[in-house]
């Protein structure tokens, strides 16, 4: 445990024995420990730089709300599934989306890029006259959601998406890489990937809503470099764009924003991009992949990746204090979650 108080001089440094007990905090239902740091003389409680801090209800429902989110439901939907108010619902979720997208930034790192897709969504924020893209990305081996972006459908937005996705996979990696035929994505790998990159895009010819045709063209590369190394995949026996497209549909499905037809909406795009950041979370470390199965055992797209040891909850997710980007807390690697004590069972 650390000192959560930012003027403190040993803020966010762990074994120190500067923390001692100092209190109990009453609460509706039993108490919660409150501790002292000696250097700064501040006081603070267990749940102090988390979403649960100042909670009014218990962190139970918290979760409960975050989680009918994840699988669909409306702010309305969940505000009369868990009698609450409207605004209560929308505040909890700002705040989990706020504490996702920072576990995000300082968890999926370092995971090797073996073959990557991409794609974008089509949506809109405010209006339809507002019309925005949603940028994903997959590493088709462990089928981890590395990163995404929010914006328009220019270079700008598909460099940075790539960009990103170089920053947080293992350096001096040669992927192999499919995307549809937008003009950009060519340039922008070709740029981050210095070349080394093996790049073929998808085109796909509709005709009355049905495809009729599929054009495989390799683009930094030839047709046997290609075909060499579909032979080394796992997953793909043609160039595809099929687990980028799943993904895109397991979006659409598990936020209300992206259903179509659905009279949910965003109403900004920063909101839109925070409530992707909690989704990306939820896929990445708590809900188990279909595809990722051995034996009894269903993996996460991080426990395949190698970033997380087991499945997560959001009770792990959101207990861990979060001190912002100081770099002594970026987890890598198998990584547990602190044990609750007694009067965190007791409080929740």
């Amino acid at each position: 445990m650390s000192c959560p108080n930012s003027d403190c001089g040993l803020f966010g440094r762990r074994g120190q024995r500067n923390i001692l007990l100092h209190s109990w905090q009453p609460l509706r239902r039993g108490r919660r420990r409150r501790y002292l740091c000696t250097t700064c003389g501040k006081t603070f409680s267990r749940t102090q730089g988390t979403p649960y801090f100042r909670l009014q209800h218990g962190r139970r429902r918290f979760d409960e709300v975050v989680e009918l989110r994840m699988e669909g439901a409306s702010i309305a939907a969940i505000a009369r599934i868990k009698r609450l108010s409207w605004n209560t619902v929308a505040r909890w979720l700002a705040k989990a989306a706020v504490r996702a997208t920072r576990f995000n930034d300082q968890r999926i790192r370092g995971f090797e890029l073996v073959e990557l897709q991409a794609d974008e969504i089509c949506t809109f924020a405010r209006g339809k006259d507002h019309q925005v893209w949603i940028y994903t990305t997959i590493e088709v081996s462990s089928r981890l959601w590395p990163a995404t972006r929010v914006g328009r459908r220019s270079r700008k937005s598909t460099l940075a998406v790539i960009r990103e996705l170089a920053r947080r996979g293992l350096p001096g990696a040669t992927p192999l890489i499919a995307t549809d035929g937008y003009r950009y994505y060519k340039g922008v790998i070709r740029k981050v990937f210095d070349g080394e990159a093996v790049y073929g895009q998808v085109i796909k010819t509709r005709r009355e809503d049905r495809v009729v045709k599929v054009e495989r063209i390799p683009v930094n590369c030839t047709r046997r470099e290609l075909d060499a190394r579909l032979a080394w995949s796992e997953d793909s026996i043609a160039l595809n764009t099929s687990f980028i497209e799943r993904l895109n549909l397991t979006v659409r499905q598990g936020l209300a924003y992206l259903a179509r037809r659905s009279p949910c909406h965003a109403r900004s795009c920063p909101h839109l991009d925070a409530q992707l950041g909690l989704f990306q979370c939820f896929y990445n470390f708590c809900r188990p992949h279909s595809a990722l199965r051995f034996g009894r055992e269903m993996r996460t797209p991080a426990q395949q990746a190698g970033l997380a040891s087991h499945r997560l909850t959001w009770r792990e997710i959101f207990a861990e204090v979060d001190l912002g980007t100081d770099s002594s807390r970026l987890l890598i690697g198998p990584w547990r979650a602190p044990r609750l004590g007694p009067q965190d069972r007791m409080a929740a």
